[in-house]
Formats: structure tokens, C-alpha cells, sequence
């Protein structure tokens, strides 16, 4: 009687781990379906480098924009006396310039004069001397002069390419999707003033659950959906970000994939099949 159930126990066992087993390789087999969101792998953040207030603004909400089209333009009292100091030390190191470079014209004048007289008459050997000392000492002033007039011509060079920074431009194409800014606003220092989308490098941002993080790998192929222009195709996981949230225990998960002519914008719904 004892063999019998001993023989039962170990069948019913047996059943029970191939249905475990069978069951196992149905859900490794099934189908995993996930939801996610497009986002805008190229997102530019616009923001100002100076104080002042804004005097233009080009560009609304929606707006193509092509690199180096204008944004907005701002006043700014900080940029312009930064301008007026660096375009006034160039002028005076201009002029320093012109002052030591005729007064060595003229102490080398004097020294042939100097020179020529010696040949008829006697001249004091120390008064040549002290000519040549304040002549080298004029053409020491002129170099150091000419020094000046480059850091300086740098400088206003420099500010002159500031100057993108009062009149923004767009680093690359995109479309604006906020802008925080309007006529008569101020502006500081790091502050978001347009947030610019790249259309052409859109992605799909998914929350992994941990159960299935074995199921995917960067490269893999997957099915995606956008439901709201009915558009289906094929996109390739290019990223799985190691740390996982401890409080949802979720793992992001970024698919590129190609929109082709759908008008698909970032913050729409997306869902994919693995």
C-alpha cells in the first residue's frame, strides 16, 4: 500500500513539474507588450548668458526653425559696457601706439643728425649715449604697445562674437515647443528661454519592468506602434539604463526608430510588442 502512494506521489510530481515546465516556456515564448512615450533624442535648451530685457522675439510655439535663424534679442546694459570698455582699450592702445612709434621716428632723426655732426665736429660721448639709452627705451614702449593693440583687437573680436549671444540663434534645425519668453521680459544668466525639438531623431522612452529585463538587449528588433496616426514599424533597443527605480522597480528603455512622413510628434503615445 505504501509502494502505491509512494508510485502516485511521484507521478503527480513529475506532472506537476512538465506543466511547470510547459508553462515556463509559454511565457518565455509569449509575446511582451509595453507601452511608451516618443521623446527627442535632439532637444536644445535656449538660454541667456547675460542680464537685460528682451527686445525681440522672432519666433511662437510651433515654429520650424533652420540653424542660425534668429530667436530673440535682448538689451542688455551688462553686454553693452563690456563693449564700450573693450572698444575704448583698443583705441587707446592705438593711439599709445601711434605716440611711441613717432617719438622713435624722431630719436633716430636725431641720432643721424647726431652722427653726421660728429663727423665735423666734437659731440658730448654722454648725450649719445643717453640718445641711444631713450631710443631703445622708446622702441621697447612701441613693442609692448603693439602686444596691447592684439589683446586688445582679441577682445573686441571676442565681444563682437558675444554679440550672438544678445541676438540668439538657433544651434540647430528644429521646432519650438515652449517658450518662456516674451517683449519686455528679463532675462538671467541660465535661465530656459526657448526649448527647441529636433523631429528628425525621435525615440521611444519605456519603462521595463524587472521580470523581463532577460528578454531584451541592446540591438534587438521590436514591433512599434503610434495608434494615433495608425502607423506600425520596426525599431532596434540602442539603450537599456542600468538603475532601476527602487520604488516602481522599473528599468528605462530607449527604441530608435525611422517616422518616416507620419506626422509624429515627441509626447505621443507609443506602444511596443518584444
Amino acid at each position: 500500500m505504501k509502494i502505491s502512494i509512494l508510485i502516485v506521489s511521484i507521478l503527480l510530481s513529475n506532472l506537476s513539474a512538465n506543466e511547470i515546465h510547459l508553462q515556463t516556456e509559454i511565457k518565455q515564448n509569449e509575446q511582451i507588450k509595453l507601452s511608451g512615450t516618443v521623446v527627442s533624442d535632439g532637444q536644445q535648451m535656449i538660454g541667456s548668458r547675460f542680464m537685460g530685457y528682451v527686445k525681440k522675439v522672432f519666433v511662437k510655439i510651433g515654429d520650424k526653425v533652420k540653424r542660425e535663424d534668429d530667436l530673440y534679442e535682448i538689451e542688455s546694459a551688462e553686454f553693452d559696457m563690456m563693449k564700450m570698455q573693450a572698444d575704448l582699450m583698443l583705441e587707446q592702445s592705438k593711439t599709445m601706439v601711434e605716440f611711441w612709434r613717432n617719438k622713435v621716428t624722431r630719436l633716430n632723426g636725431k641720432k643721424r643728425r647726431l652722427t653726421i655732426e660728429s663727423n665735423k665736429t666734437k659731440i658730448n660721448l654722454t648725450d649719445m649715449m643717453d640718445l641711444d639709452a631713450e631710443a631703445a627705451n622708446a622702441e621697447s614702449m612701441l613693442s609692448s604697445m603693439q602686444i596691447m593693440v592684439k589683446e586688445a583687437n582679441i577682445r573686441a573680436k571676442q565681444m563682437a562674437s558675444t554679440y550672438n549671444y544678445i541676438k540668439m540663434k538657433a544651434p540647430s534645425d528644429g521646432i519650438v515647443v515652449r517658450r518662456n519668453i516674451k517683449v519686455g521680459d528679463m532675462v538671467m544668466p541660465g535661465m530656459l528661454t526657448i526649448l527647441l525639438v529636433d523631429m528628425e531623431s525621435l525615440e521611444i522612452d519605456v519603462s521595463l519592468s524587472e521580470s523581463v529585463i532577460s528578454r531584451v538587449k541592446i540591438g534587438q528588433k521590436v514591433k512599434v506602434k503610434i495608434p494615433s496616426v495608425g502607423y506600425v514599424t520596426a525599431g532596434i533597443i540602442h539603450a537599456i539604463v542600468p538603475d532601476a527605480n527602487p520604488m516602481t522597480h522599473k528599468i528605462k528603455m530607449r527604441i530608435r526608430f525611422q517616422r518616416g512622413d507620419k506626422n509624429i510628434f515627441p509626447g505621443m503615445y507609443a506602444k511596443v510588442t518584444i
